[in-house]
């Protein structure tokens, strides 16, 4: 590796993480996972047939999922921690404050409790499992809704904008697209090794 190129290699955290940076990321991941939770809601109109396409797409988002909780949490770490950039960009809104972590922990909650489903298997311990994750599936979508509503209209402004307004984008776009489809191949990993999981289902 270059000079050059080492220098772009220990810079990247910066351009990755910058606050301009970092939101993008954050929109991006967001965007990955709306397509995603989309498809997964459609599935729940007949489960009877896409049972095992259920598990596999909740599986396949978990990767999604977590890189989009680090994103977040990094932003608040660094804003919270007095880091110059992200100060200048302003705290984070009340309502992001308030729905971050409601939106953080109702997804860790149905996924974990869909895992929990598919590992248990139908049997003795299914029916704790299966309240767990229809009760938190159901305080998910309340708050998902909510999020969705406040922050979806954001996301062509943070991807696109700087097309419309001839501004350049920040560094690191091709780290971000690596980030995002690096937790999309941990979650195809992660649902190809566990699909054996959906087969007692059905």
């Amino acid at each position: 590796m270059g000079e050059t190129g080492a220098r772009r290699w220990r810079g990247w955290p910066a351009t990755v993480a910058g606050a301009a940076g970092n939101e993008r990321l954050t929109a991006l991941t967001g965007a990955v996972l709306l397509v995603g939770f989309a498809a997964e809601g459609v599935t729940i109109l007949n489960l009877g047939r896409l049972l095992t396409l259920h598990i596999f797409l909740g599986l396949l988002l978990i990767g999604p999922v977590a890189l989009k909780t680090c994103s977040t949490c990094y932003r608040f770490f660094r804003y919270y921690t007095g880091s110059e950039p992200y100060v200048r960009r302003g705290p984070p809104s009340p309502m992001l404050r308030v729905l971050g972590p409601l939106v953080t922990l109702t997804s860790l909650a149905v996924l974990g409790s869909g895992v929990g489903l598919a590992v248990t298997g139908p049997g003795p311990g299914e029916a704790g499992w299966l309240n767990f994750h229809v009760e938190s599936f159901l305080l998910w979508f309340v708050v998902m809704t909510v999020h969705v509503l406040a922050y979806a209209w954001r996301l062509p402004r943070i991807l696109l904008g700087h097309w419309a307004r001839r501004i350049r984008a920040p560094r690191g776009g091709a780290i971000r697209w690596l980030l995002v489809g690096t937790s999309l191949l941990a979650g195809l990993l992660l649902a190809h090794l566990t699909g054996h999981l959906a087969a007692p289902w059905r």
